[in-house]
C-alpha cells in the first residue's frame, strides 16, 4: 500500500465531509475520485497529503512514497526564472549533483593528482549516469512540447505566463518528477485537445499511481480502471472506469430499492402480528418475541439520490432569419502571429458548433470577432433578429460586484421568480444561503458560474460559450447538455470537454492554415473521418496497377525497335529514359525499405513489453511516426518519377 485512510472521519465545523472511511491505494492503480460538488474530493486529496488533519481516525503512507499534488493553490506561486528552470526542478536531485561534481571539476583544476577528489568526481559521475542525469533537459523539453509549449518558450520567464500556462509547467514538473503516487486535481481544465491526447498517452505509461479529479468523463473513461465515489459522507468503491461506474452504480441503486421496499413489507407484516396479538395473553409472548427480532433487525436504509433534479431550460423570445451571421475575407494577426487570413464562414439557424483546436491556434479570438468584442480587417454582418449572448471567462468584471448571487440573476431581466432563480442557481452550484453571497467574495470558478447562468435566462437566440463546462462538475455538464439539446437557438461553443461538445455538436469548426474548415457532422464522426485521413493513401497499389502498362509498352518498344533498325535514335532522350528508370529503381527499392520498417515499429508496438521501458517505447513511437512520414514522401517521389517515365515513353515513341 503506497497510502490511505483508516476510518477516518473528518469535519469542517458542524458539517460531516467523511465518516469512519477506508481507502488503501495500491502500486500502479489508476482511480477517478468523483462525486457532486462540495461533497469533498478536494478535502480527501488534502488529507492524503497532510494539507488536513482527520477528527478521528489515521491517514496511512509508506515511508518510502512520494506523493505530487497539482492543485489550482499552486497558482500562488511565482518566480522570474524560465519555465525550463521551473520544470527542471523536478530533478532536485540531480541539480545538486551536478553542482556538487563542477565544484569538484574545478578543484580537480587545482590539484589533479588528489586521489580522494579523484575518486569523489568518479563516484559523482557514477552516480549521476545511473540517475539518467544527462537527459533531464531533453526529457524535460519533450514534456513541455507536449503540453503544447514551443521551443521559443522554453527560456521566457514563468511570470510571463496566464495561469493556465502556469499551470501546464506545474503538471510538467510533477510528472517529470514521477512521484510514487499523483493526486491531479481537475487536471484537464486548462489543457487544449492535443495537450489532453498527450498526457493521456504519458499517463497510462507512468509506473507509479493516479488519482484523478475530473469532470471530463472521456479522460476519465480513458484514465482509470477504478471509480472512488464520495456519495453521502461515504467512500463507494467501483473496479472499472466512469461508464463501468454508472451501468454498475444504477445496479446497485435498483438492488438497495428492492431490499429496501421487501424489508419494509416484512417489517409492515410483522407489526400488523403484534397489533394482532398483543391483545391476548396467549400470544403475548409471541408478539414480545416478534418485537425483540424486529428492534434487531438491521435496516436497509432507502435510496436518496443527492443530486439536484432541477432541468435548465433555456427561453428563446424570438426567430432570426435563416442566417445568423456571415463572415467575409476576414484576416486577424497579432504582430507576426498570424491567425486568420481571407478565410469567409456563414452561421445558420439551427447550427450548433463546436470551436475546436490547439491553443494558439485562434478559437477564443475568433469567437470574440464573431461576438463583435474583437479588431479584424474584413466583414461580419448579423443577420435578421439576431438576439445574442456572450460567455466568456475573462468578461466576469461585467458582473457587479456588490450584489449578491440572487440579486444579480435578479438584474438579468429574466422575469423568473426568486424561487426559479434558487433552482436554477442549485444546478451551477450554488446551494441554499449560497445564492445571499456578495459576488466579490467569490472565486473566479464561481464568478464564472453565475456568468453562465445569466446567459441561460438570457432569452437569446444565439450563444457564443467560451469553456462553458469549467467549474462544472460531472453532473452539472449533464444537465447543461440537457438544457442545449433542447435549446430551441443556435450556438458556436470553444470546448476543450470532448464528452460534451460530442453530446451538443452538430458541427465543427477548426482553424486550418488561418482558414476556418467547417465539418457537417458531429465530434466522433469527425474523429472517425481524420483517422480515415491519416491512413496512407493506396498509392502504391493504384501505382503498381499501372507499373505493368508501363512493362508492356517497354516490351512493345524493343520489339518495334528491333523491327525498325533504320529508325534514328535520339541519344539524349535515351539517356534521360535511362536514368529515370534507374531513379524508379531506387524509389521503389526505398519505399520497399520504408515499408518493411513499417512492420516492424508496428510489430514491436503490438508487444506489450514495450511499455514497461518507457524511453524506449517514446523512441520507438517517434521512429514509426518518422517512417510514416517518410513512406508518405517517398511516395510523393515515386508518383512523380512514375509520371515522368510516362512523358519520356511517350516522346520516344513519337
Amino acid at each position: 500500500m503506497l497510502a490511505g485512510l483508516q476510518n477516518v472521519t473528518f469535519e469542517f465545523g458542524a458539517r460531516t465531509i467523511i465518516k469512519d472511511a477506508t481507502w488503501h491505494i495500491q502500486p500502479g492503480e489508476r482511480i477517478g475520485l468523483i462525486g457532486y460538488n462540495g461533497t469533498g474530493k478536494s478535502t480527501i486529496l488534502k488529507l492524503l497529503t497532510g494539507g488536513y488533519t482527520p477528527s478521528a481516525g489515521s491517514v496511512e503512507k509508506g515511508r518510502e512514497t512520494t506523493i505530487g499534488y497539482l492543485h489550482q493553490d499552486l497558482l500562488s506561486f511565482d518566480t522570474n526564472e524560465s519555465i525550463l528552470q521551473v520544470a527542471l526542478g523536478a530533478f532536485e536531485k540531480v541539480l545538486r549533483l551536478e553542482k556538487e561534481i563542477e565544484e569538484l571539476g574545478r578543484q580537480l583544476e587545482q590539484d589533479s593528482s588528489n586521489e580522494k577528489l579523484l575518486h569523489d568526481y568518479s563516484d559523482k559521475l557514477h552516480e549521476l549516469d545511473t540517475l539518467d542525469g544527462y537527459n533531464i533537459h531533453h526529457k524535460t523539453e519533450e514534456v513541455l512540447q507536449g503540453l503544447g509549449f514551443s521551443n521559443s518558450d522554453l527560456q521566457r520567464p514563468y511570470k510571463e505566463f496566464s495561469g493556465g500556462w502556469r499551470m501546464r509547467v506545474l503538471l510538467a514538473k510533477m510528472i517529470l518528477a514521477q512521484p510514487d503516487l499523483l493526486l491531479l486535481d481537475e487536471p484537464t481544465n486548462h489543457l487544449d485537445l492535443p495537450s489532453i491526447e498527450w498526457l493521456e498517452k504519458y499517463l497510462v505509461h507512468y509506473q507509479g499511481a493516479v488519482v484523478i479529479v475530473s469532470h471530463d468523463r472521456y479522460f476519465l473513461n480513458r484514465m482509470v480502471t477504478k471509480i472512488v465515489e464520495v456519495y453521502q459522507k461515504e467512500l463507494h468503491f467501483y473496479n472499472g472506469n466512469y461508464s463501468f461506474y454508472e451501468t454498475e452504480k444504477a445496479l446497485r441503486t435498483e438492488m438497495q430499492q428492492k431490499a429496501y421496499e421487501n424489508q419494509q413489507d416484512y417489517i409492515r407484516q410483522n407489526e400488523r402480528l403484534v397489533d394482532r396479538f398483543r391483545a391476548k395473553a396467549s400470544k403475548a409472548a409471541m408478539a414480545q418475541s416478534i418485537m425483540k427480532k424486529l428492534d434487531k433487525l438491521e435496516r436497509i436504509e432507502e435510496v436518496n439520490v443527492e443530486r439536484p433534479d432541477i432541468r435548465i431550460n433555456f427561453k428563446v423570445d424570438k426567430a432570426p432569419g435563416k442566417v445568423l451571421e456571415e463572415l467575409h475575407d476576414l484576416s486577424k494577426a497579432f504582430g507576426d502571429n498570424v491567425i486568420l487570413k481571407n478565410t469567409n464562414a456563414e452561421i445558420e439557424r439551427g447550427d450548433k458548433i463546436a470551436l475546436i483546436g490547439a491553443n494558439g491556434k485562434g478559437k477564443s479570438t475568433l469567437l470574440r470577432i464573431i461576438a463583435d468584442a474583437e479588431n479584424f480587417i474584413g466583414e461580419r454582418k448579423w443577420g435578421h433578429n439576431v438576439d445574442e449572448s456572450f460567455y466568456a471567462q475573462h468578461q466576469l468584471e461585467a458582473l457587479n460586484i456588490n450584489n449578491t448571487i440572487i440579486d444579480e440573476m435578479k438584474d438579468a431581466g429574466s422575469q423568473m421568480t426568486e424561487l426559479e432563480l434558487r433552482s436554477l442557481l442549485g444546478c451551477f452550484l450554488f446551494s441554499g444561503d449560497d445564492a445571499d453571497k456578495k459576488i466579490r467574495v467569490l472565486s473566479g470558478g464561481e464568478k464564472a458560474r453565475v456568468a453562465l447562468a445569466k446567459t441561460i435566462i438570457s432569452k437569446a437566440n444565439f450563444l457564443m460559450l467560451d469553456e462553458p463546462t469549467n467549474h462544472l462538475d460531472i453532473h452539472s455538464c449533464e444537465l447543461l447538455i440537457e438544457a442545449l439539446n433542447k435549446y430551441k437557438g443556435s450556438f458556436i461553443l470553444v470546448s476543450h470537454d470532448r464528452y460534451f461538445i460530442s453530446k451538443t455538436a452538430n458541427k465543427i469548426w477548426e482553424i486550418v492554415d488561418h482558414q476556418i474548415k467547417e465539418f457537417k457532422g458531429g465530434y466522433d464522426e469527425w474523429v472517425a473521418w481524420n483517422e480515415r485521413m491519416s491512413k496512407p493513401a493506396p498509392a502504391i497499389e493504384k501505382l503498381e496497377a499501372t507499373k505493368e502498362v508501363v512493362v508492356k509498352k517497354e516490351e512493345s518498344k524493343t520489339e518495334s525497335e528491333h523491327a525498325t533498325k533504320n529508325v534514328p535514335i535520339n541519344k539524349e532522350l535515351k539517356k534521360e529514359l535511362q536514368k529515370q528508370q534507374k531513379l524508379f529503381a531506387q524509389v521503389e527499392e526505398d519505399l520497399n525499405q520504408c515499408n518493411n520498417r513499417i512492420k516492424r515499429f508496428e510489430a514491436d508496438l503490438a508487444d506489450g513489453a514495450i511499455y514497461a521501458d518507457k524511453e524506449k517505447f517514446m523512441a520507438t513511437e517517434k521512429a514509426y511516426a518518422e517512417a510514416l512520414a517518410n513512406r508518405k514522401k517517398l511516395e510523393g517521389s515515386y508518383e512523380s518519377v512514375f509520371n515522368k517515365l510516362i512523358e519520356l515513353e511517350e516522346k520516344q515513341a513519337v
